[in-house]
Order: C-alpha cells, then sequence, then structure tokens
C-alpha cells in the first residue's frame, strides 16, 4: 500500500510541475528564512552559556545616580572592589577583575628582526582568579600561577600561532611596550565564539603598573568603561543579601552613593543594552523574540502559499477523487496520500532550503557580524526536524481534509461547486495574513532607513569628513610635536591636532568637578574631551562665546560645552566667562575662557552631555589629521611616510574619522540589513501566495470568462475583474498592519535621543509597495486567462 502511495504521490506531482515547483520555491524560501532566524537566535541566546558555573556568574555594575534623578548605567567597578568581595562577604566564592581592550603594540624577534602587531581588541589585563570563574581549556601552563607574576602573558593558540608559527610558544618573550617585555607562560584553547570576554592575549594584571604608573589602583573612584569585575556566587539566592550591603560598603569607600554598584547575573549581561561600550552589537531579548516571529510568520506564509496552490488545484482532481472513493478508498487513506504527496513536497524544499541557507551563510555572516555555522547538532537537527513536521501538517492538513471529502458522485459528475475547493473566505483570509506581515515588514524597512538616514545626515556639531585618525605610540610631546610639523609641510594636510579622542567616541571619560565657589563636588559627572589648541580648527568646533584655549601641557583652563552652562543654570555664555571649575585632574580651580557649540560626544541614542574641553598632554593618544580630500589615499601614504621616519618601531594605522562614527549605529545597521532581507522574502512568498490564489479563481471562473468575452468584454475589463477583489484584501491588510507596525517602531525609536517621526507616507508607501505587488502577480495570470480563447474555455469547463 505504501508503495502505491509513493507511486501515485510521484506521478502526481511530476504530472504537475509547474504547481510542484512553486510549491518546492516557496517553502524552500519560508524554510531558509526560518533557519536563518533560528541559528541567529540561537546564537546569542547561548552566549556564555558554556561556561560551566553559568547560573552562579554575576557581573558587578554600576549605576550612577545624578541629581535630575536621571540615572546613566556602565557595565565597570573598581579594581579594588575584588579583594574586598572576595575577603569580607561570605556570599562570595571567588571575584576577579580584568581590564579589556588595552591597546598594545607587541613585538617579537623573528629571524634576528623585529616583527610587531597593533592590537585593538583581544587583549586585557586579568587577575589569574578569572580562571576560576570562567572556563577556558589550558593546553600549556597552570591557571594558578600563569599570571601570578609581573611580566606573564598567556595567549590563545591562534594568536599563539600567529606570533611565533609552529613553534613552542611557552618561554618566549614578548616586548609589549618600550621597556616593558613578557614572558609567554600559558597556551589556552581558543574560546567559543559566542562570548561576550572574548580575549586572546592575557596580560598579568600586576604588570598594570608598569604601562601606567600614574594608575592608583585602590582608589574606587576610578572607573572605565574597559573596566569588569566577575564574581561567583556559592549561592546565586544570596545575591540579595549582597546587593543589599553595598550602600554601606559604597559609602564607607566613595563617601556618598551617587554611585551605586549591582550585580547583574551573566545569563542578562549579553542583552543590557543600556551598558554596551565599545561599539559593541547591543541586542534587545525583544529583537530576538520579535526576529523569532518574522521567522514563524515566513513559515507560515509558505505554508499559506502552499494551501492556496492546494486548493487551487482541488477542482482538477475531483474526478480522481470520484474515482478512488468510488472504487473503495476510505477518506483517511486518500488524507495519507495527500500528506504523503506534500511530505515529498516538503522533504525537497528542506534540501534546496539548507542548500540556501549553506550559500547564503557566509554574506549573512556578514551582514550581521556573527559567526553562524550550519553544523549537523542535535539542536539543529531537531529544530530541522520539528519544522518538517510542522509544515507538512500545516500545509498539507487542509488541503487534504478538503480533497478527501469530496462527493464521489459530484466528483464524477463534474458538479464541484467553488465551495468544493475549500472556503474562500478561509483564503481571503489567509491572503490578508500574508500581506499583513508583508506590510509590516515594509514598514519596519522605511523606518529604520530612515531613522539610519537621519542619523547619518544629522549635523553632529563639528566637521566629520576629511580627517584622518591616527593612534600615537607613545605621547612624548618632542616626537609628536616633530610628526605634527613634518605633517604640515605637505599642502594637502590643512591642520593637525593631538587629543585624548575626537569629539564623538565610542567610550566615554570624565569626572565630578567644582564650580565657581562650591565647596563640593557637583552631583552630576562633566566628560572630558583633553586636547591640544589645534583641537577646535581640525575638528571645525564652533566657539559660541570668548576665546579658544592657549597653547599648555597642562590643564591651566576650560573651554565647556553649551549643554553644562544650561546645567548650571547660567543663560548668557559671556556670563561664565572668567569663572573658575575645577577638575579632578587638576588640583586647583582654573578659569573658564571660552563656550563652544553643543557637540555630539557619542551616538544619537544619547543627549548631548556636559562637556569641557582643556589642554594635557599625558593623555594625547591620537593625532587629527585634517586632509583636503582631493587624493585621500595619497595623502594618507604620505602621513605614513612621516610616521615611519619619526616612529620606526611603531605600527602604522589609521581610520577615517567618519568612519569610526558609523561604528556608533552597527546595531540600527544590524537591524535594517534584517529587516530588508526577511521583508524581500516576505514579498517573494506574498507573491507566490497570490499568484495562487488568482491560478484557483481563474480555474473557477473559467467559464464566466469565456462567456465575458464573447459577449464582447475587454482584456482590461477581465483583468479589472479579477483584479479588484485582490487588491481589497491588500487594502484590508494595509489598515491592519499599519497601526501594529506604528507601535512596533514607535518603541524602537524610543530608544534614541534624536530621532525621526512617523510620517503618513511611510505608510502610504508600504501600501503601494504591496499593492504593486499584488497587481503584477494578479495581472500575470489574469492577462493570460483573458487572452485565452473563449471557445477553448468553455469546452475546458
Amino acid at each position: 500500500m505504501l508503495q502505491n502511495y509513493f507511486k501515485i504521490a510521484w506521478r502526481n506531482l511530476t504530472t504537475q510541475r509547474s504547481y510542484t515547483l512553486l510549491n518546492i520555491l516557496g517553502l524552500s524560501v519560508g524554510m531558509a528564512g526560518g533557519l536563518l532566524i533560528f541559528l541567529f537566535v540561537r546564537y546569542h541566546l547561548s552566549t556564555d552559556r558554556h561556561h560551566t558555573k553559568f547560573d552562579r556568574i554575576f557581573r558587578v555594575v554600576t549605576d550612577l545616580h545624578l541629581d535630575d534623578g536621571s540615572v546613566e548605567y556602565y557595565p565597570e567597578a573598581p579594581l579594588p572592589m575584588a579583594q574586598v568581595l572576595r575577603t569580607d562577604f561570605s556570599q562570595v566564592e571567588q571575584a576577579a577583575f580584568l581590564i579589556m581592550n588595552r591597546e598594545l603594540t607587541v613585538t617579537y624577534q623573528k629571524n634576528g628582526k623585529p616583527v610587531r602587531f597593533l592590537e585593538h581588541k583581544g587583549t586585557a589585563f586579568v587577575e589569574p582568579e578569572l580562571f576560576d570563574i570562567l572556563d577556558y581549556q589550558w593546553l600549556h601552563g597552570n591557571p594558578k600561577n600563569a599570571l601570578r607574576e609581573p611580566g606573564s602573558v598567556v595567549l590563545t593558540e591562534s594568536w599563539a600561532k600567529k606570533y611565533f608559527g609552529d613553534a613552542d610558544p611557552m618561554g618566549r618573550m614578548l616586548n609589549l611596550k618600550p621597556g616593558i617585555d613578557a614572558k609567554v607562560t600559558g597556551v589556552l584553547a581558543d574560546p567559543p565564539k559566542t562570548t561576550d570576554t572574548d580575549i586572546r592575549f592575557f596580560i598579568s594584571l600586576s604588570t598594570l603598573k608598569a604601562f601606567s604608573p600614574d594608575f592608583n589602583q585602590a582608589d574606587w573612584s576610578w572607573l572605565n568603561s574597559n573596566y569588569r569585575l566577575f564574581v561567583t556566587l556559592k549561592d546565586p539566592q544570596s545575591v540579595g543579601s549582597l546587593e543589599a550591603a553595598m550602600p554601606a560598603l559604597t559609602k564607607k569607600h566613595l563617601g556618598s552613593n551617587f554611585l551605586q554598584f549591582h550585580f547583574q547575573p551573566l545569563r542578562e549581561s549579553h542583552f543590557d543594552v543600556r551598558r554596551v561600550m565599545g561599539g559593541a552589537i547591543a541586542i534587545r531579548p525583544s529583537l530576538l523574540w520579535s526576529l523569532g516571529l518574522v521567522g514563524l510568520f515566513l513559515v507560515l506564509t509558505a505554508c499559506i502559499n502552499f494551501v492556496n496552490l492546494a486548493t487551487a488545484q482541488a477542482l482538477r482532481r475531483g474526478k480522481e477523487v470520484g474515482i478512488r472513493k468510488t472504487l473503495g478508498s476510505t477518506r483517511g487513506q486518500l488524507v495519507r496520500q495527500f500528506l504523503l504527496e506534500t511530505a515529498l513536497i516538503v522533504l525537497a524544499a528542506t534540501s534546496l532550503a539548507l542548500l540556501m541557507a549553506v550559500l547564503s551563510l557566509p554574506v549573512f555572516n556578514q551582514w550581521v557580524n556573527v559567526s553562524l555555522s550550519l553544523q549537523p547538532n542535535g539542536s539543529t537537527l531537531g529544530f530541522i526536524a520539528l519544522l518538517v513536521l510542522v509544515v507538512i501538517l500545516l500545509a498539507g492538513g487542509y488541503p487534504a481534509a478538503v480533497l478527501s471529502g469530496f462527493s464521489p458522485w459530484a466528483a464524477l459528475k463534474g458538479k464541484l461547486s467553488a465551495k468544493s475547493g475549500g472556503s474562500y473566505s478561509v483564503r481571503q483570509s489567509l491572503i490578508v495574513l500574508q500581506f499583513v506581515i508583508c506590510q509590516a515588514l515594509i514598514i519596519g524597512s522605511l523606518v529604520v532607513a530612515t531613522q539610519v538616514r537621519y542619523i547619518q545626515n544629522t549635523d553632529v556639531g563639528f566637521r566629520k569628513d576629511n580627517v584622518v585618525v591616527v593612534t600615537l605610540p607613545n605621547p612624548q610631546k618632542a616626537s609628536r610635536e616633530t610628526f605634527k610639523n613634518e605633517l604640515l609641510q605637505y599642502p594637502d594636510i590643512k591642520s593637525i591636532s593631538a587629543s585624548h579622542r575626537p569629539p564623538s567616541a565610542l567610550i566615554m571619560n570624565g569626572g565630578s568637578f567644582k564650580f565657581g565657589d562650591q565647596a563640593e563636588w557637583t552631583d552630576f559627572p562633566i566628560r572630558e574631551r583633553l586636547a591640544d589648541a589645534d583641537y577646535l580648527k581640525t575638528y571645525g568646533l564652533q566657539l559660541v562665546a570668548g576665546r579658544n584655549l592657549s597653547e599648555s601641557d597642562t590643564i591651566r583652563e576650560y573651554l565647556i560645552n553649551e549643554t553644562l552652562l544650561r546645567k548650571l543654570n547660567i543663560r548668557d555664555p559671556q556670563q561664565v566667562l572668567g569663572r573658575k571649575m575645577q577638575y579632578y585632574l587638576s588640583p586647583v580651580a582654573l578659569p573658564i575662557v571660552g563656550v563652544v557649540k553643543d557637540f555630539h560626544l557619542r551616538s544619537l541614542r544619547d543627549e548631548i552631555a556636559p562637556c569641557f574641553i582643556a589642554s594635557y598632554f599625558k593623555m594625547y593618544e591620537r593625532i587629527g589629521v585634517r586632509i583636503s580630500g582631493q587624493n585621500p589615499q595619497q595623502t594618507v601614504q604620505r602621513i605614513q611616510k612621516v610616521w615611519e621616519k619619526i616612529y620606526p618601531d611603531a605600527v602604522f594605522e589609521y581610520e577615517f574619522l567618519d568612519d569610526q562614527l558609523a561604528q556608533f549605529y552597527e546595531t540600527e545597521n544590524l537591524i535594517f540589513r534584517l529587516v530588508n532581507t526577511f521583508a524581500g522574502i516576505a514579498i517573494l512568498i506574498c507573491g507566490l501566495g497570490l499568484y495562487g490564489l488568482v491560478s484557483l479563481v481563474v480555474v473557477q471562473r473559467t467559464k464566466e470568462i469565456g462567456i465575458r468575452k464573447v459577449l464582447g468584454a475587454s482584456v482590461a475589463g477581465i483583468v479589472a475583474l479579477l483584479s479588484k477583489d485582490f487588491l481589497k484584501l491588500v487594502l484590508i491588510a494595509m489598515v491592519i498592519a499599519s497601526p501594529i507596525a506604528g507601535y512596533a517602531m514607535s518603541q524602537w525609536l524610543q530608544d534614541f535621543a534624536y530621532k525621526i517621526s512617523l510620517a503618513w507616507w511611510m505608510f502610504a508607501l508600504a501600501g503601494v509597495l504591496a499593492v504593486l505587488v499584488a497587481l503584477v502577480t494578479v495581472s500575470f495570470q489574469s492577462i493570460k486567462a483573458a487572452l485565452a480563447n473563449p471557445v477553448k474555455s468553455l469546452r475546458a469547463e
């Protein structure tokens, strides 16, 4: 019997080739989209779950409470807190402090010649206790003592090979800075890609003193967004009592509670977009669940296509059903026969979907900045099996029930009515649902695109074009000035400024200050931009009052921004000139000599913060070079030539400022690419769905079309007749989709301090696009039916 089922199924599928290919294509596209979304969601949900103590690991984070009642959220904690937690709190099993992503120029000797690497990410100063908290596979070395001594480093296997090739790295020496050498004391297997602590170069924390002699490791107020503090608790339920003890600890070491420390479970860290620093992509749980819902809808719309195409074939297979029932086939046997046909189509579609997924993964990975792979592991195979089963039941169940329910008498006599092919209202509802999903995705794509364009075109308060940013290898003034003076000999180099950071930067620096005659430090922080006197000219910052800074090696005077002026309740910029301000980097109060127009210190998600500009050459880490822009690559080559002359032992790397600023919006670009991709898939599936429903209508109205043509109806009139009902469905879908998409996108826009407003044209354009998709799809079948010979149409009936 089973062999007979297969024989009949194969015959039916090969006879109706176009029907079969359309079903396979529609299902494969929907299933491939669902599979990619599954891989993406699983990737993020599995972040850091490979750690054995995952449920007991917490990250210490900081909330900064401002005087206006607002709160700023940071991922860091102070260094001395680690030892206090280890010794004074019985709830804590272990604590470890680390400093992430310290830029290093790593030098080693190869065949007697120095080879250099400039490392921006993947480096960290760590306490050895970190290996008691996070899981790493040790290939060489002892985790207990590998990083106990100053000048010790541990490498991952891939980075060890990068430096030393196939040679044994143990005991080899690396130069981390002039005068600072370190010995390789351990090698680790490369960690999984699903981790937020992607460290490849571990340096003992005790080495930090040689790097930063001025760094006070006992100062609780010294915080930086690269600092991390991880703890494991003996019992995760004890986190409440530990939290309750933090205010007293903060009061003891900081004197106030404007900084508040909290213990965040590791399972929440990856999704805490408030504390994302350094340009990392922020993934909200709501985004993952929304993507999961989109994946479900893609599969659902593909199944809807199958239902429509299958019911379009129902009347054509009426006599087959009538004969089989007359010969004794039961309804159950017919259901199994039709489900088997569906299963064969779904299996073929699954194979094609897997091929599509494999071929698209490299591009998809590049778009979404992850490393997804289609490995045959348990979760992937389980998802594919579940997907196949669900699609067979969803896509095949309703058509099987319809086909198997035909009356044998009516089928053999050709008396099947239009309703015999399934409820028309059901099919209408399915088309409306498809277009609701399609239009919602189109609206989302338009809103995200408009917001991204707004971000790119918004005046950030300075000139971001034609500025080359180069990281300095050391803060020595003599070499820096020589570098600047030699570059200024070229006419295509307009201005140069040395600074700690450009006007907008991924990482924020700042602290408390005193203003005027105040005896106490203010309750809100001020952000710093430490730079020389050419900072305003190079970056195009505008003075609104006073004068520019005078050249100085240390802080002698301040420029402040308009936001700080408002925070100090001063309306006239002239009134602040000459007033004094004391910042923690200076032991005395110094005058304010100018006010600059507000500029964005970070992305447009954040309000412009109070800020000052002052000179402090010890902190200068970067050179900003404004160029003419006539031949940027030639200018960069000139910069490199001078660099290699002045800094022969350093690696030359550069980045254009506008490229740096684009990193602020990696998350928005990710969402834009995802929404566009799946909106395109949804449009394709909707087109196939309409094709199926039009096919059904044409079959049902063949005689009517023939009669109308005999009576003189034009091709345009018949196309309009067949199209109007479908356009009504698209308009109904637009009415339903608009408020849903509008609410969802308004919630997404709440993340931005500076954002667009939802406009009517976004919804109208989405509707127009959907109508165009419907018209193109419907017109194809309608014109074909209208051009058919009416005599043949009447005979076919």
